[in-house]
């Protein structure tokens, strides 16, 4: 799951200012090559646009390294950076992020925060700083390293399942596996697992019309329940096809 870069090119106007991306990606766990960025950037720097560019699952990558459009030549000036606390360092719900951009931008998003949250509770300000220094770099290593472990268990056990294929995640912790083949609607089906077997899921189109075809599912969880969430999805899709 990667952007197209010719799509892209197709797409923009002269009224573009701005394109965000994101990589690695919810909802597929797609990630942005080092050649994608260099491509975006060709594109920002031709037809004069910012990139919004929203990077944080950017610790959490499998089978190689993440790249950022920040680091591409040129692009310092006409990128926003954007970072969070959430995800490497499950501090979900404390709603405590970051950004680096150009003085000029960076003036404007101040002047916004002071006048609608005017700055972040104490606390998470200080757990911040322990996140962000060096002594917890071992463990958010270890997390990724047991994300790596469960993304490879549900994505071997989904493509078990009758009518399911999945690609193998390079970020993120999630998987969007096709369910295509096995006849149903993504949106029918999602209800099907959580009234019938307890899951809970997502439709891909809950992310937009190219979601069609798919679910996706977060592996942030115990591989324990995410063997039994697998299991219980393949009773699901039995039971479906019997009544067909």
């Amino acid at each position: 799951f990667r952007l197209d870069i010719e799509e892209l090119k197709e797409k923009i106007t002269a009224r573009t200012k701005l394109l965000v991306i994101n990589s690695p990606q919810n909802p597929t766990g797609g990630v942005l090559s080092t050649r994608d960025l260099e491509q975006i950037a060709e594109l920002a720097m031709k037809h004069d646009f910012y990139v919004l560019s929203d990077e944080v699952y950017g610790q959490i990558t499998y089978d190689g390294h993440h790249a950022s459009i920040l680091t591409v030549p040129g692009m310092l000036d006409r990128t926003i950076y954007s970072d969070g606390l959430s995800k490497a360092y499950a501090m979900c719900g404390w709603r405590l992020g970051f950004a680096v951009s150009p003085v000029p931008l960076a003036q404007k998003m101040e002047t916004l925060m002071i006048n609608s949250s005017s700055c972040a509770a104490a606390f998470t300000q200080m757990a911040a700083v322990e996140a962000l220094s060096p002594r917890s770099d071992a463990a958010v290593q270890a997390m990724v390293a047991e994300f790596k472990r469960r993304r490879d268990v549900v994505v071997d056990r989904l493509n078990a399942l009758p009518g399911v294929s999945c690609h193998k995640p390079l970020g993120a912790f999630y998987v969007f596996p096709n369910i295509t083949k096995t006849g149903q609607n993504e949106r029918e089906l999602a209800d099907r697992m959580l009234n019938e077997g307890g899951i809970a899921l997502l439709a891909g189109t809950s992310f937009g019309a190219m979601g069609k075809g798919y679910l996706r599912l977060s592996y942030a969880n115990a591989i324990d329940q995410i063997e039994e969430g697998v299991k219980r999805m393949k009773g699901v899709l039995e039971k479906t096809a019997a009544r067909a």
